[in-house]
């Protein structure tokens, strides 16, 4: 018995100082490469400006259309749960006005809010942890130059045990280590900047990367496709096949810069924010940064696989005004519905109309046979604002009923990727409460 109690101490012992070990905080300030939008001699509230958009606060911290910007009360629908982001104005009651510039770094970096609670991994502390303090501290102070705005936070809705945030110390113990940013004096200084844009700033693989059981990133999958929300984050390693290896240059600073590249791709869902809220705002240096970065990213297949067909045989055989090759006895009611609220639009060509936008020819949404994308397009439109430019798509959700849906995402996917579509009506349920 003695030596059965000696073993289980030892044990203890030993799991309390791993526990600790692991969570272990790296207090380095840190340093960033040098930015084209956001010089170290700027004005620091500038300077944060800039940061702030590149790090896409704006997007996860402010409800669409409330008019109360970064006041918090986005929901993140999880596997576990949803959670509802938090109110980062400056108002001393419901915001973070209280906050000291320790404060501030410690919930940004560390993931712990001033009251010491732990923070969970939606708020993307996992890659924030390598800001360096001057930015971190830079994005503080344009928050603090806005408007104040009172609004509480909207509880949490978690079940046992996800709503213990002491728990989450253990999973930063597994999946998550405080650590500065480090610049690779192998590469050019381009390539660093890039490498900070898309990691600690941009942080692209909280969504381009899939997840494992426990909610941690997969690594050895970075960047290689996720699914968030309903959304599709598609593969942007340097695949040729899957990912964006074939895309030329000019097609990426243009998709990074617009939402759009022609051939390629049109961004909606959460990219369409990433577009409208954070990418364009990017000096043009700092997008081919991004760019430079993004050309050494390993190629990954990924899960689920997209070879685009940019010819397929039924829209070849189409014109713009009208329908050829299709089969009209098996498409029949996606043949109808695109006809009635799509073509005017899209074209039966794919080239689309109007706006290069509605452009279908060669993108990856219509050669997925899940129809992820395809039908949260259909569900819930395209709203975003690039530049001057409106560049919007009715949401027909309450239109059409879920076997009408998944006709349309079927039929769009067959006859403009050449693939049969694989979406059924209850995969449209359930993206309708996503």
């Amino acid at each position: 018995m003695k030596r059965f109690l000696i073993i289980v101490v030892v044990l203890l012992a030993v799991g309390v100082a791993a526990y600790f070990f692991l969570n272990r905080t790296d207090h380095a300030d840190g340093s960033a490469p040098v930015l084209a939008g956001a010089p170290a001699n700027a004005d620091p509230v500038a300077r944060g400006e800039y940061l702030t958009r590149a790090a896409d606060c704006i997007a996860c911290h402010t409800v669409p259309e409330t008019g109360k910007p970064f006041a918090g009360g986005v929901a993140f629908k999880l596997p576990f749960g949803t959670i509802y982001s938090s109110n980062i104005t400056a108002d001393d009651e419901t915001g973070i006005g209280r906050w000291t510039d320790d404060d501030f770094v410690r919930a940004v970096r560390e993931g712990v809010r001033k009251d010491g609670q732990h923070l969970y991994p939606a708020f993307p502390y996992t890659a924030y942890t390598q800001l360096s303090r001057a930015d971190v501290l830079a994005i503080k102070a344009y928050l603090f130059s806005l408007p104040k705005v009172r609004q509480p936070e909207t509880p949490n809705q978690l079940g046992f045990p996800f709503n213990q945030r002491w728990a989450m110390g253990f999973w930063n113990a597994a999946f998550f280590r405080s650590q500065r940013f480090q610049a690779d004096a192998s590469r050019s200084p381009e390539w660093n900047v890039g490498a900070y844009i898309a990691g600690p700033l941009g942080h692209c693989a909280e969504c381009h990367t899939p997840r494992n059981l426990g909610f941690g990133l997969k690594h050895g999958e970075s960047l290689a496709g996720a699914e968030l929300q309903g959304w599709r984050a598609y593969n942007i390693t340097s695949d040729p096949n899957h990912g964006i290896g074939k895309w030329t240059d000019e097609a990426l600073i243009q998709y990074l810069r617009t939402g759009h590249a022609d051939g390629h791709a049109s961004a909606s869902g959460p990219m369409g924010e990433a577009v409208a809220h954070s990418l364009q705002f990017l000096k043009p240096e700092d997008t081919a940064a991004l760019v430079t970065w993004l050309r050494t990213v390993p190629a990954r297949e990924g899960k689920d696989p997209i070879t685009v067909d940019p010819s397929p045989k039924a829209m070849l055989a189409s014109n713009a005004m009208a329908p050829g090759g299709d089969d009209a006895t098996r498409d029949a009611d996606g043949l109808r519905l695109f006809e009635g609220a799509c073509a005017s639009c899209h074209q039966w060509n794919g080239a689309g109309q109007q706006t290069p936008y509605a452009g279908l020819a060669g993108t990856r949404g219509v050669n997925d046979p899940s129809g992820a994308n395809v039908t949260q397009a259909i569900l819930q439109g395209v709203k975003m604002r690039i530049g001057d430019t409106d560049v919007y798509m009715p949401a027909f959700g309450h239109a059409y009923s879920d076997p009408e849906v998944a006709a349309l995402a079927n039929y769009v996917i067959g006859h403009f990727g050449g693939k049969q579509g694989a979406v059924t009506a209850e995969d449209v349920a359930k993206r309708r409460q996503l």
